[in-house]
This record gives C-alpha cells, sequence and structure tokens, in this order.
C-alpha cells in the first residue's frame, strides 16, 4: 500500500517533493519521483510485494510507459504467465510491473484483467496521454483537479494542497451534504473544481482534456437457477479462493479479529489456507461499555491462531480525537475511526498487511436498518391512530445516553420517509432533512442534498430490495466505511485487505434472490449457514454490535470543552454554513439530558476540525 502524487502542468521537482512528503505516512519504506516537465509523478511505498525490485515510479524496458501504483493486484501470477507467453519480459517479480505490461498488451481494457484494491496513474509517451484508474468497489483513493492548464493528481487532498498553482475554494453546497451522509458523496469534495476519481471508473488526460468512463458495474440480475445449497458451495469456493490471494505477501500477515462473525469468517478461512499458525489481532477496552475482546478470544483458541489483543483505556482513545480530526483532509463522521486505528496501529506493530471483515454487512443486510425496513413495510399500513401512539410513545421515553438506546431507536425509526433510499439515509444520517433546515437556517436545504441519490437511482436496478442493498454498497460501503479504513489504517502503515470485496463474490453474492441473504428477522443468512458448524453459536448469532463508542457519555465529560471551544461563534460563523444558536442549543439540550445529540455533536466536531486544519 503506498501514495502517489503527480502533476502535468507548472512546477518543480520541489513542489513534487513536498506533495510526496504529505503522503508518506502512507508509505514510510521508500519514497522516488520521475520529474520530467511537464510531467511530475510522485510514490511512497509501504513495501509488500518485491521488497528489492518493486520500486516506484516505474517503467517498462522502452522507457515508453511509467506508472505510480496504490493497492495489490491479487491475480498478478497469473496475469504475468500470460503476458510472458505473449513475449513480455519482467525484470522484477512486483504486481507493478504486471500493471505496465497488460496496459501495453491491451491499453485502457487492462482493467477488466485486474482483480485487486488499486489507484494508479499510468503515463503513455507514445499516445501523451496520462491514464489514471481506481479499483472496482473503491478500496483505494484518488483525487484529481484541472485548473489553470495544470492536472493535478494525489492519494490524499492534503497533498493537493501543496502544489501551488490551484485554488481552493470551499463548496458549501457540499459541505452541506457532509451532515446529512456523514461524508461528501464522490465525485465530490470540499472544494470547488475538486474530485474524487469513482470507483470503477478510469480518466484519461490528453491534449488538455479530461475524459472519464466506467469499466464495471455491480451486477444485480439473477444467476442461473442456483438452489440453496449450490449457491452455499459455489460461495464457500468463492471466498476460500478470495482469502487464498488476500495472503499473498512478502512481508508479515495477520487478521483483524474483533469476534463478530464477518473477522471470524475470514480468519477462520485463512486458517484452512495459511501454510503457516495465523497471527490474529483485536483491541478490547478497560471499561466495557464497547469492546468484543472475550468473543475474539475464543474464536482465535478454537482456529488456533497465535492472538494478540491490546487492552486499552477509553482515555487511550479519547487522546486520539484531535490527531485523527485533524488528519482528515475532508470531513467525516464516523466515530470508529477511533478504534479503528487504535487496532491498525496496534496490528502495525507486528505485521505490515492485515485482512478485515468489510464488506459482508452491506452484502448480506447485516446492518439493524434492514429489519427497520421489514418493519416499515407493516408500519406504513397501520392505521393513522396507531401512528400517533407511537410517535406519543416515543416522545414518552426518558432521554438514554446508552449506545443505541429504545429512545433513540425508536426516534430514527419513525423519521422514516416514503421513498426507501431517503428512509434508508435517513436512519443512517447523524442530521435530518429536517436536522438540515435547522442547522443551516436555510429552508430547502435538505432538499438540495438529495440529489447524489436522485442521481443514484436512475441506474440502479429496478426492485426495491435490490436498490437497497446497491445503494449500501455505493453509499455507506464505499464513501464510509472503506474510507475510514483506508485513512485510520495508511494512518498506521498498515496494509488492509478485504476478502469478501473480491469483485467475483461481490457479483455473485448480489445475484442471488434475497431470501438467500436475508430470510425472515435473520440477517446474512447464507454466510451464517456457512459457517454455523465452523465456528461457535455464540459467534455466529450475536447480534452486530461494532466499534461502538460512548459519543453521548463523552460530550456531557471529555469532549465538553474540547467542542466547546472549537464551536465558538468565530468557528461557527466563519463556515459560512452553520448557525450558532442552533449549534449551541444541540450542546446545551445534550448536557441537560433533554435530548441525545452524541452523534451530531460528533459531526460538528470532526467538520470543525477539519476546517481549521485545512480552511484558511
Amino acid at each position: 500500500m503506498c501514495g502517489i502524487v503527480g502533476f502535468i502542468g507548472r512546477g518543480s521537482q520541489e513542489d513534487l517533493q513536498k506533495m510526496v512528503v504529505r503522503v508518506r505516512h502512507r508509505g514510510p519504506d521508500e519514497q522516488g519521483v520521475f520529474y520530467s516537465p511537464p510531467l511530475a509523478l510522485g510514490h511512497a511505498r509501504l513495501a509488500i510485494l518485491d521488497l528489492a525490485g518493486g520500486q516506484q515510479p516505474m517503467s517498462n524496458e522502452a522507457g515508453d510507459l511509467t506508472v505510480v501504483f496504490n493497492g495489490e493486484i491479487y491475480n498478478f501470477q497469473e496475469l504475468r504467465g500470460d503476458l510472458e507467453k505473449r513475449g513480455y519480459k519482467f525484470k522484477t517479480n512486483s504486481d507493478t510491473e504486471v500493471i505496465l505490461h497488460s496496459y501495453a498488451a491491451y491499453g485502457e481494457n487492462c482493467l477488466k484483467y485486474f482483480n485487486g484494491m488499486f489507484a494508479f496513474a499510468l503515463w503513455d509517451d507514445r499516445n501523451r496521454q496520462l491514464f489514471l484508474a481506481r479499483d472496482r468497489v473503491g478500496k483505494k483513493p484518488l483525487y484529481w483537479t484541472y485548473q489553470k492548464n495544470n492536472f493535478v493528481f494525489a492519494s490524499e487532498l492534503k497533498a493537493l494542497q501543496v502544489y501551488p498553482y490551484l485554488d481552493f475554494v470551499v463548496d458549501r453546497e457540499q459541505l452541506k451534504k457532509y451532515f446529512f451522509y456523514d461524508y461528501i458523496p464522490c465525485p465530490h469534495t470540499p472544494w470547488q473544481r475538486v474530485f474524487k476519481l469513482e470507483p470503477a471508473q478510469y480518466l484519461i488526460f490528453k491534449n488538455g482534456q479530461v475524459k472519464t468512463g466506467r469499466y464495471w458495474q455491480p451486477s444485480f440480475g439473477r444467476c442461473e437457477a442456483l438452489s440453496f445449497n449450490e449457491a452455499l458451495a459455489r460461495f464457500d469456493q468463492l471466498l476460500l479462493e478470495s482469502v487464498k490471494y488476500r495472503l499473498i505477501s512478502d512481508v508479515p500477515l495477520g487478521i483483524f479479529l474483533s469476534g463478530g462473525i464477518d473477522s471470524s469468517t475470514v480468519a477462520w478461512y485463512a486458517s484452512q489456507a495459511a501454510d503457516k499458525r495465523i497471527k490474529t489481532f483485536s483491541v478490547d477496552f478497560k471499561e466495557k461499555t464497547f469492546g468484543e475482546g472475550q468473543y475474539a478470544g475464543r474464536v482465535a483458541k478454537l482456529i488456533g491462531s497465535d492472538h494478540r489483543e491490546a487492552t486499552l483505556s477509553v482515555n487511550e482513545a479519547l487522546e486520539l480525537v484531535p490527531k485523527l480530526g485533524r488528519h482528515l483532509d475532508e470531513p467525516l463522521a464516523d466515530a470508529s475511526l477511533v478504534p479503528t486505528y487504535l487496532l491498525s496501529d496496534f496490528t502495525r506493530k507486528y505485521v505490515t498487511v492485515a485482512l478485515g471483515g468489510d464488506g459482508a454487512d452491506e452484502l448480506f443486510c447485516g446492518y439493524q436498518t434492514f429489519l427497520a425496513e421489514r418493519f416499515y413495510q407493516f408500519y406504513r399500513q397501520a392505521p393513522a391512530v396507531f401512528k400517533k401512539m407511537a410517535v406519543a410513545f416515543s416522545r414518552s421515553l426518558p432521554v438514554s445516553h446508552k449506545y443505541f438506546g429504545l429512545d433513540f431507536k425508536l426516534n430514527k425509526f419513525l423519521q422514516a420517509a416514503p421513498e426507501s433510499l431517503i428512509r434508508h439515509q435517513n436512519w443512517l444520517s447523524s442530521f435530518s432533512l429536517e436536522d438540515i433546515n435547522l442547522l443551516t437556517g436555510e429552508p430547502g436545504a435538505g432538499d438540495k442534498v438529495l440529489w447524489d441519490i436522485y442521481d443514484f437511482e436512475r441506474e440502479a436496478p429496478p426492485d426495491r430490495w435490490s436498490k437497497i442493498i446497491a445503494f449500501y454498497q455505493r453509499f455507506y460501503m464505499q464513501e464510509r466505511v472503506l474510507v475510514k479504513v483506508d485513512r485510520a489504517s495508511m494512518l498506521a502503515a498498515l496494509e488492509v485487505r478485504a476478502p469478501f470485496l473480491d469483485w467475483r463474490l461481490v457479483n455473485f453474492v448480489n445475484s442471488l434472490p434475497l431470501n438467500y441473504k436475508f430470510r425472515g428477522l435473520t440477517t446474512k443468512y447464507l454466510l451464517k449457514q456457512l459457517m454455523r458448524n465452523r465456528l461457535p453459536a455464540e459467534i455466529v448469532n450475536r447480534p452486530k454490535k461494532g466499534f461502538a463508542l460512548p459519543l453521548a457519555e463523552w460530550f456531557t465529560g471529555p469532549l465538553k470543552e474540547m467542542f466547546a471551544d472549537l464551536a465558538s461563534k468565530d468557528n461557527i460563523e466563519k463556515s459560512g454554513i452553520l448557525r450558532y444558536d442552533y449549534v449551541a442549543s444541540l450542546l446545551e439540550n445534550h448536557l441537560t439530558k433533554r435530548e441525545n445529540n452524541g452523534q451530531k455533536l460528533w459531526s460538528i466536531l470532526m467538520f470543525l476540525f477539519w476546517q481549521e486544519s485545512y480552511v484558511k
């Protein structure tokens, strides 16, 4: 895993070096540059494969192709064999060289051959064009802009900001979306005319023109008529192949193990596929308000892994809040960033690569919001008097500052909108559409943040459940979960691989009937059936918990002063978006326990850290 940067346009080698420095946390092992004005390419390397020969930027023998690459091509060995049969000669054992020769052989169609997680930029000197691409599900980030005849790209926004010939103008319309989604949806960023390359998208810059295209779309068409047992066997085969691919490494490798079914499944398969005893890692907390250490230990014992667990305090997590808030170069309101970084930092002390369970919830309807959708179909048909009683009951409940308390869940459920995707985003959001109007003081502001959902719906699968599942994969997974894991793990210089997100496995699971994945009130049905005789029942049947932080308690205690300092009247008004009186009321109502505003306050806090760090 690495960081990549570059530009075509004005700029010195010193400018390029400054950009590389800003992504050096992603690749602390080596840094390299290719500078041939007006072209400049830079790379910060985390060495995983071919430690001696995989340096970048890398050029082919003819010197007419040069690439900087972040990620892994898992099937590089098979692709290399095919390319050697076509007469291509290899001087390294790296997957980077496979990209170069694949492009030489297949041009832009090379992307269809790659199974991996990647973002790369390849200079084609013969055609005088720069070719950028990103992996199918969006594991690896890539930002770009074209301003003042300068085309500039980087793995992270902070690297773009040290390039001296760009304007960074805050895009307040996009920042309003942050408060509804908890992130800014792709391809947008907090800055005008600065974009994210989308998952499964490529970009060609040639003769001052930008052209983009898409080389893959998730498939939700029905597969051939497979019985449930046939689907189970095929899933078993695909998952084993996926894990085997992700065990390939020239450096020490381990497994994140939380004790939930997703990571436990990955650990079980890794224990079957590895040629030696696997290493597993978890974090637990002295305060038992969150953490899953006891379950992780049971799974580790079952599979015989070399297991290490860090036992931390809540104060250690709290100390990281400013550091992580300032590290994020676009706001992200997922509080599990904190324990994800703690786990990554601990794991990195022993290994350089880790496998995780990301993606299973989005493939197999694992979140409680999928259950809420089932209940909503009954609720929407209930008599009006019943709905009035439900609202009255929710308002009568005492406000709880416990994680995911009954009052919180019921109030969220009753925010349901008639349109299915807006309903789910409301359930996931820190701020509802109505809240957005109050937060910004702009009537109708809530309506404007929905355009990304409307754009998605135009190409979404037609049936309701496939549309909802596709929505979670496109938005919540790609924009929140994967971004969180990338930023947290790469800050610790740890590569994280996700076997559930092998594109072949994603296509297969998406093609299956709903009741193979979500049967009655049982989420992750196929996955649970696969593992029911392999993992203890208490692991398979445990409700989803995740890395839950006690935000509500933190904002009445250790985060109260931090928030009050950052949320000064001057800082709030500087945003040009937020109303100070409304923000102050959120804190006041939370402190007096009239409302549980923990997640809303966290969202604002992360925004203010971003503003303090990146807005001049």
